[in-house]
């Protein structure tokens, strides 16, 4: 893509998040939502492959039925209670649209089977853009609406979206895929404490991107398209083979490392408010994460691939 149109496409992309985030009337919310996703197409669909272009539209289509979703639900709203403020949504029906639009945009379970596909489509700068920069925007409508979404519909779809994020990634070879799921687990986190403690959802959200940021830059370094290609990584740059450990292990939550610290919080926030079963199975949906993220770990730098030792290194 031309140099110039890519510089465009992206402040576009920064434009429409930043727009959605700053605002406090609910059009221009969906505006800068629309930005978002009229911007990341052309992204994704710079591959002339099929895959690509069945990304982009797949990505199209939900994102697009997610913004419509949101502008009914402030247009209910704004019929019931006279005001377009995006702090004041205060009718209970348009509330639980809000939250299912929110969970489709975002790609919590069960409405996230977009998400691996479109990840797997795109190439992975794009799928980093997408795990990432994306989530910003319905975040912020969630941390805007925090006060009046149903917390009960959230619990659930914290729960399901880390349950079913650690179940689906067990069985995958494509790096693209388990980080889609990583990210749905990761999401599930963040819903689950944000009707409790708002703080500990942007912390959660902060040490995620981190994460995430640092995996993806070391998978686009050593071009590990699957876990078959991670077993190479070693050969080509042994200090990138033990940050990418270390980050898969802080991304499945092991105790010395950054990854833990959300998760250590929401924990004592539910076991706080009561919730000790709910405490329990997002604990127990965390193992199941960890499980993908110590194959990926063991991949990359505890087996040596099989070679000869009389081969040169490319260091």
């Amino acid at each position: 893509m031309n140099p110039t149109i890519y510089t465009i496409i992206l402040l576009s992309l920064a434009t429409g998040t930043i727009v959605t985030m700053t605002s406090f009337h609910w059009l221009m919310a969906w505006v800068g939502l629309e930005l978002n996703t009229l911007a990341i197409i052309p992204i994704i669909s710079t591959l002339h492959h099929p895959r690509s272009t069945e990304a982009a539209t797949k990505y199209f289509l939900t994102q697009a039925a997610a913004s419509a979703m949101i502008l009914f639900s402030s247009m209910i709203n704004a019929w019931n209670t006279g005001t377009w403020d995006i702090t004041q949504m205060s009718y209970a029906p348009s509330n639980i649209l809000l939250s299912l639009a929110l969970a489709l945009k975002l790609g919590l379970a069960p409405a996230h089977f977009w998400l691996p596909e479109v990840l797997q489509g795109s190439t992975l700068p794009t799928a980093f853009i997408i795990a990432t920069w994306q989530k910003l925007a319905p975040m912020s409508l969630i941390y805007m609406t925090m006060n009046n979404l149903p917390s009960t519909i959230l619990l659930m779809l914290g729960l399901t979206s880390s349950t079913i994020g650690g179940w689906s990634g067990l069985n995958q070879t494509q790096t693209r895929k388990i980080m889609a799921y990583s990210s749905i687990a990761h999401l599930g986190w963040m819903a689950v404490i944000a009707s409790i403690m708002s703080n500990i959802m942007i912390m959660n959200l902060l040490v995620y991107l981190m994460m995430t940021t640092a995996l993806f830059l070391s998978l686009i370094c050593s071009k590990s398209k699957t876990i078959q290609d991670t077993a190479t990584t070693w050969t080509t740059s042994p200090t990138l083979a033990i940050i990418m450990m270390l980050t898969l292990l802080s991304l499945g939550g092991l105790p010395p490392l950054t990854g833990f610290l959300p998760k250590w919080l929401v924990l004592e926030e539910l076991i706080m408010q009561n919730l000790i079963p709910m405490a329990t199975a997002m604990a127990m949906s965390a193992l199941l994460s960890l499980f993908f993220y110590l194959r990926l770990t063991y991949s990359t730098t505890l087996t040596l691939s099989p070679n000869t030792l009389q081969m040169k290194f490319k260091w």
